[in-house]
């Protein structure tokens, strides 16, 4: 039921987000995990995603929201990109043993450069179960 309810919700969040939001979006491609980041406002993104650990005994499924400090540290016009955030999802557990499910909440900072108008790279570092023990690190393709 709480698998059904969170699942409901995220797709739910992830459309009705998508309806209002006019500023760019942009595909994120890490190590173990993809997720799609969808502009709320001109600082603020909302990211549904999904990973998993290096042993791919865990998929995680959550939602995570970025605030960029780009206007604030004067970087608005820069190929650079400065972010902090909030995440929530639930991992489930898929291997063998007593591991379970669980739902976590967790907080990341991460930076981002763009090397042409297209694609970038980005290095993220984070903490919970459903945000990785230590963060990300992949390609940005904005869409």
């Amino acid at each position: 039921m709480k698998k059904t309810l969170f699942l409901t919700t995220l797709v739910i969040t992830c459309f009705s987000v998508n309806v209002f939001s006019q500023a760019r979006s942009e595909l994120n491609f890490g190590l173990i995990g993809v997720n799609y980041e969808i502009p709320v406002h001109k600082d603020i993104t909302i990211a549904p995603g999904a990973g998993t650990n290096f042993d791919l005994d865990w998929l995680t499924l959550g939602v995570k929201a970025n605030y960029y400090f780009d206007n604030l540290f004067g970087l608005a016009d820069e190929a650079w990109d400065v972010y902090g955030g909030l995440g929530a999802g639930y991992a489930i557990y898929n291997g063998n043993g007593n591991n379970s499910s669980d739902f976590d909440l967790g907080l990341h900072v991460g930076g981002r450069w763009f090397w042409n108008d297209k694609w970038g790279i980005y290095l993220e570092f984070g903490g919970g179960s459903t945000q990785g023990a230590t963060g990300g690190l992949g390609v940005t393709m904005k869409l």
